[in-house]
């Protein structure tokens, strides 16, 4: 009986070892913008919309922010340059779970109005 105890516990502590928030798929899009524009554009679309940026830096041109409401969100912003252009990769986290990527559309149409490129 002790040794299955023993058993349960190690067993337990294994697995909460495993447990991490899933990857998100991110979304991505290329816009005929500077990357360095781009990236202030998006950090200040995020903040805009009430998101607390933890970390933002311009030159790895990464941003992360998060939205306090329930149930918690999360916003991660990736901004390279591609020749002239901007190459936007997003993805997002509702609690724990990844949020589909299609639903990032409207943010990244946020982001293009913003730009001045929107048709």
């Amino acid at each position: 009986m002790r040794v299955i105890h023993w058993a349960a516990i190690g067993l337990l502590v294994m697995l909460s070892g495993c447990a991490t928030t899933p990857s998100s798929e991110p979304r991505e899009l290329v816009y005929r913008a500077p990357a360095e524009d781009t990236f202030r554009a998006a950090v200040s679309l995020m903040i805009e919309q009430g998101y607390v940026v933890r970390h933002a830096d311009l030159s790895l041109g990464r941003a992360e922010g998060v939205l306090a409401r329930w149930p918690g969100y999360r916003l991660l912003l990736e901004v390279s340059e591609v020749g002239s252009e901007s190459h936007v990769s997003v993805s997002a986290w509702r609690g724990s779970q990844p949020l589909p990527p299609d639903r990032l559309d409207p943010w990244l149409v946020a982001l293009q109005s913003r730009l001045g490129l929107a048709p």
